[in-house]
């Protein structure tokens, strides 16, 4: 059994996703935040401040490397960071010469903020994919049922007749701008050292900082390890897109309820109803939007950053992003999954 229904043993089936969950395992962040390191190196070694040759040993070192999770595990609980100890294990491994390279100018928060952005930018892309599967099934379905009839409702009471394409046209123009957000969104790297000065690179610090972001493939921006407004923003598109998911999801279980306007197939059954087909997938938009909108309040509380560094605002993220991540998977999974479902929408 696990904490999270993510990834539980069979609850996942329901609300995890196979694509996206190794995005956020501790595999994954490892290698982003190697990559940040080997990315660092070679940035100030084309800038002259340190070897070249360091440079390359700690970026073949950072390639192969293969830490001790336990040791990991049990500093990180005195620390409360995973970086002093990753780093200790890397400095034993380049060599005592290329260890005094390694990490130069950059602290814990550089290494961790900058794996997220690396994993959030590839997370992003795949959920853009999904939108522009979303929005095509949702075209289908208007080219097969749009002249067809539902009865319009206001405040749940019927109302007048509209077509299904008016239906569609509320599902679908939130998705279509949520993808072109997510086409544009910035994934700034972070690197400020400690206190947001980069204080050791002197008047070479923004442009190791732009070599940095380049190598990367993020954008260069200022250190944001205290203004964690691009952790709101994401935050923020993924609430709104689970939140217009979940509207869909509503309208389809109502839909549902009345029986004579829809048809879905690979609905749920029932252990005591042999009849009954639960319309499943519309019901779980509906709370894994509610989830995420919950969430995101606590996004926002971590946004009271204190100071030059939040541990405890820090750590609030870690609890909240991932599963906010994880649940506007699931919703774009199910959503993709029950507009193919559709059979029959509205009455000709």
């Amino acid at each position: 059994m696990t904490a999270s229904p993510f990834d539980h043993p069979f609850l996942s089936g329901l609300l995890g996703d196979d694509e996206i969950g190794p995005y956020f395992s501790a595999e994954a962040d490892i290698r982003a935040m190697l990559s940040f390191e080997a990315a660092l190196a070679k940035s100030e070694a084309d800038h002259g401040l340190i070897p070249a040759e360091a440079a390359r040993r700690i970026a073949d070192t950072c390639a192969a490397f293969s830490p001790d999770v336990s040791s990991l595990r049990s500093v990180t609980a005195r620390d409360g960071v995973v970086v002093p100890d990753l780093i200790k294990q890397l400095r034993a491994d380049v060599g005592e010469e290329a260890a005094k390279s390694l990490h130069l100018g950059a602290t814990s928060q550089d290494g961790i903020d900058t794996s997220l952005m690396i994993r959030l930018k590839a997370v992003v892309f795949l959920f853009a994919g999904r939108l522009s599967t979303i929005v095509a099934g949702l075209d289908a379905l208007d080219g097969q049922f749009g002249q067809n009839r539902l009865m319009g409702h206001t405040r749940m009471q019927a109302a007048i007749p509209i077509t299904v394409t008016d239906r569609l046209d509320a599902w679908r123009a939130p998705l279509t701008t949520y993808r072109d957000r997510l086409t544009e969104q910035s994934f700034p790297v972070q690197f400020g050292g400690a206190a947001g000065t980069l204080d050791k690179l002197g008047s070479q610090a923004a442009a190791i900082r732009a070599s940095l972001a380049q190598e990367l493939g993020l954008t260069d921006a200022p250190q944001w390890q205290s203004g964690r407004l691009p952790i709101a923003d994401i935050a923020g598109l993924f609430a709104s897109i689970s939140g217009s998911l979940g509207k869909m999801g509503q309208d389809i279980a109502l839909l549902a309820q009345t029986g004579g306007e829809i048809e879905i197939s690979g609905g749920g059954t029932s252990s005591a109803m042999a009849h009954k087909q639960n319309p499943v997938s519309a019901e779980v938009l509906v709370s894994l939007a509610r989830f995420n909108a919950t969430a995101l309040s606590g996004i926002h509380q971590s946004l009271v950053h204190e100071q030059e560094r939040s541990g405890a605002a820090w750590t609030l993220e870690w609890l909240l992003l991932p599963q906010m991540a994880m649940a506007t998977a699931a919703s774009l999974r199910l959503a993709k999954e029950l507009t193919g479902n559709i059979k029959r929408l509205g009455t000709a």
